[in-house]
């Protein structure tokens, strides 16, 4: 299934952008690399989609099950207005595919399912109207939409199909790409733009056609909102994919034409509450829709908390229009700044590495002018502060830290911001002491005063400190450094374990102030003499495009044990790991293993479809890597010296063309220590 958006007219020009900045390998480019002309407003407006859309949308909860029907669609308007999601903004209650019969009645028209929807489309409209909201609607331009059942698509039936919407009460329009006999994309999603304009209601008009064509060139003239890429999943893999190849696109974004990396997973149980904290800070700070995918009858209350959290999503309805630009991008370290319409800067500071890092960025380097210090407000945390200009934070595994920064002359009536920090490595033996050092660092204009720290760890762990742990006072740029030995018991089973530092301290008006930040650390095991296939050995992390990392068989999308023997080229090979791009898995090797070495490819299983390229990085640097591998290609050999590395990491990209059909595997890989 894939999924399209909404409708309104606009004429405009998009100037142009060099075409590296769009997906090198789906990597986002620093924002200095970007264009400094920004693409013309529109010539012709219809006001619609000033701001990105919000709402609803079933199909990443339900996709075409029976509990997709007239019950649950009046049932999320209820709960938009209950729970108070009306008020933070969302506005749009949507239906996806199989909404309609498989068949056009004799005039040719659109029917909807009897079964899911018995009273018709126009009687769902009525309800979400009479709530106050707005209902979307779901077609493709194509003779049939994406779903297998064939149901009906709009093309050479746009102008009825169109008129029945309208006539309907339907306020947005999504409209996919599926079986579109090949016509070509502005020519097709040209005439439902006219289409709908001829209806006369204002429509909403959401392009989905994955990115394939292009559409932030040429679609700020026809639609409200184009995909930039293909259709996300519930995972971490398929998440951070998605937001590598929307973030260089941040020049083609602005009041009533959105790039839209598809729609919010948040809720639906496939990512921690963490993964998906990041997950709706990014798609906020690049102004991309809101489209809740999660079915909020069974919302847990962190999933609220998440999609209600209105100054994130002010960020992302910030009138000025402006998508959030990479300002600095390393070791999976990002910073992605958002100019807001008030002068100040939003600010993700977003971690997509396995392990908790430090990341900084400064504030004339998100473009705040120079001043003697700055209110700095935490916008999940809700707490504001005062800097002298870094803007920096250890920030948890796959965690995002935003905040909005501003020159603020009132910055004194704030503490001051205090980064909180551990060196030394978070991989430990069980029974063997670790050596820990924490830092608690004053980032304010203003001193901490009576500060303290303290490092905590799971029950049964012995946490010493060996330094002292208290200052009377840390001035600006200065740190509390304290160390620890810390050392998990004997026999603790190997896995992640939650560590805790804390620190307080006191502003010099007497505010008190108590901050934390959550740690992992990993118990190890050394690894094992000789030469082993890692495909048997236990890894430290694994994150993959679809379903899980297989051992010793090909990636079956889905669930865990549904891969197939591996097979590159015709070749079986009996050991190694299935993976789907984007993938990474890490290993320990606690500096002992000298060579990685393994036959690599794309899995016969996908037939001519798959691009991929394979690397190998040991603690943190890439020391083997392939070129672009195709299924048309036998096995390529790879081999890797890791000498002295901690951590050994195996990568997999999808080759720079999009995520589709990318079955990587790492056959007969081995470790040699």
């Amino acid at each position: 299934m894939r999924h399209p958006h909404t409708r309104t007219t606009r004429r405009r020009v998009v100037g142009a952008l060099t075409a590296g900045l769009l997906c090198a390998a789906g990597l986002a480019v620093p924002a200095a690399a970007a264009p400094t002309a920004e693409p013309a407003a529109p010539t012709l407006a219809d006001g619609l989609a000033l701001t990105p859309p919000m709402g609803f949308n079933n199909w990443n909860s339900t996709h075409c099950r029976a509990e997709f029907n007239e019950s649950m669609v009046k049932g999320i308007a209820d709960i938009f207005v209950e729970k108070g999601l009306k008020d933070a903004g969302y506005q749009y209650v949507n239906l996806d595919d199989c909404w309609a019969l498989p068949s056009r009645d004799a005039d040719g028209k659109l029917v909807p399912d009897p079964v899911r929807f018995p009273n018709g489309i126009k009687a769902v409209a009525d309800y979400v109207h009479s709530k106050g909201l707005k209902l979307g609607i779901y077609t493709s331009a194509g003779t049939k939409t994406c779903n297998s059942a064939g149901f009906p698509g709009a093309l050479g039936h746009e102008y009825s199909d169109a008129q029945q919407f309208a006539d309907w009460g339907v306020d947005y329009l999504k409209y996919d790409n599926c079986n579109n006999q090949g016509v070509d994309a502005k020519l097709r999603y040209t005439t439902m733009r006219d289409a709908l304009e001829a209806t006369g209601r204002p429509i909403v008009y959401s392009i989905c056609e994955w990115g394939q064509n292009k559409p932030w060139e040429w679609a700020a003239d026809v639609g409200h909102l184009w995909r930039t890429t293909g259709d996300i999943s519930d995972n971490w893999g398929s998440m951070l994919g998605i937001l590598k190849k929307n973030l260089p696109l941040a020049p083609y974004a602005g009041p009533g034409h959105w790039n839209d990396p598809d729609m919010l997973e948040v809720g639906n149980g496939g990512m921690t509450d963490t993964e998906y904290r990041s997950h709706f800070s990014m798609w906020s700070i690049m102004a991309a829709p809101l489209l809740i995918g999660s079915d909020l009858r069974k919302a847990t209350p962190a999933t609220f908390d998440i999609l209600d959290n209105k100054e994130v999503i002010a960020v992302d309805q910030d009138p000025l229009g402006k998508q959030g630009a990479v300002v600095s991008s390393e070791g999976g370290r990002w910073v992605v700044a958002k100019e807001m319409k008030d002068g100040s800067r939003a600010v993700a500071l977003f971690n997509e590495s396995g392990t908790a890092q430090r990341i900084a960025t400064t504030a004339k380097a998100i473009g705040l002018p120079e001043t003697p210090a700055y209110t700095l407000r935490d916008l999940w945390q809700h707490n504001s502060y005062n800097t002298a200009g870094t803007i920096s934070a250890t920030v948890p595994a796959h965690g995002t830290v935003l905040v909005r920064v501003s020159a603020d002359r009132k910055w004194a009536a704030y503490p001051p911001a205090v980064e909180l920090g551990l060196d030394g490595s978070p991989l430990m033996e069980a029974g063997k002491p670790a050596t820990l050092t924490s830092a608690v660092t004053d980032l304010g204009r203003s001193p901490a005063l009576h500060v303290s720290a303290k490092l905590s760890g799971p029950e049964g762990w012995t946490v010493k400190a060996t330094s002292r742990t208290t200052s009377a006072v840390v001035p600006t740029g200065h740190s509390l450094r304290t160390t620890w030995s810390v050392t998990a018991p004997q026999g603790t089973p190997t896995g992640s374990y939650d560590l805790t530092l804390k620190a307080s301290y006191r502003s010099p008006t007497g505010v008190r102030v108590d901050s934390t930040v959550p740690l992992t650390a990993s118990v190890v095991v050394p690894p094992p003499s000789g030469t082993s296939g890692l495909g048997d050995l236990p890894w430290l992390s694994a994150t993959n495009g679809y379903g899980p990392v297989e051992r010793n068989t090909s990636n079956g999308e889905s669930a865990a044990g549904d891969g197939h023997p591996i097979t590159i080229g015709g070749v079986v090979y009996g050991k190694g790991l299935g993976v789907h791009a984007e993938s990474a898995v890490e290993y320990y090797t606690g500096k002992a293993c000298r060579t990685v070495t393994a036959d690599v490819g794309v899995d016969d299983e996908k037939g001519a479809n798959g691009t991929v390229a394979f690397e190998i990085w040991a603690d943190g640097t890439k020391v083997a890597s392939t070129g672009v591998l195709t299924n048309s290609m036998p096995a390529q050999p790879l081999t890797a010296d890791v000498t002295g590395a901690q951590v050994v990491r195996l990568v997999v990209t999808d080759g720079g063309d999009g995520i589709d059909s990318d079955h990587a595997d790492w056959a007969n890989a081995q470790l040699t220590c």
